[in-house]
């Protein structure tokens, strides 16, 4: 299997009320809610950077589509890394994402291995860190 992470999935309890949070909130580019018109269907697409797309999908509705009872969630169950290219920046798109609706929970700081980072929760509870890593370039 080749390494092609083309979609990742977030699933939602409010699926306008996430909307709202990343297309409003966050900026991020999308078409809307599409798929209405299907009983288990609506779900909102966000182009992410060449090749990658962010999807939102009610909770229940992926539960019905992998056939799986939908359980209790846990923030910690994986973290979405958003990587930038200066302190400064993780401090801009923290206050960003705080004026967004997301709950900051570990405030922008210098880390142990030499970056700058902080964690900020979705209005869902989806654990996001914001980074600086010297290590890594990030192309625009």
């Amino acid at each position: 299997m080749k390494p092609r992470i083309t979609v990742i999935t977030l699933g939602v309890d409010d699926l306008e009320r996430a909307l709202k949070f990343y297309r409003d909130g966050l900026g991020f580019p999308t078409e809307g809610i599409v798929g209405t018109e299907f009983e288990h269907g609506a779900v909102a697409f966000f182009d992410l950077q060449e090749g990658l797309r962010m999807a939102i999908w009610k909770r229940r509705d992926i539960a019905f589509d992998t056939k799986l009872n939908q359980t209790m969630t846990s923030p910690t169950e994986f973290t979405i890394g958003h990587n930038v290219g200066t302190k400064e920046e993780v401090d801009l798109v923290m206050e960003h994402a705080k004026k967004a609706g997301a709950t900051i929970t570990v405030p922008a700081h210098s880390t142990f291995w030499g970056g700058y980072s902080g964690y900020f929760q979705d209005p869902d509870g989806h654990l996001w860190e914001v980074v600086w890593n010297p290590q890594w370039d990030i192309k625009e």
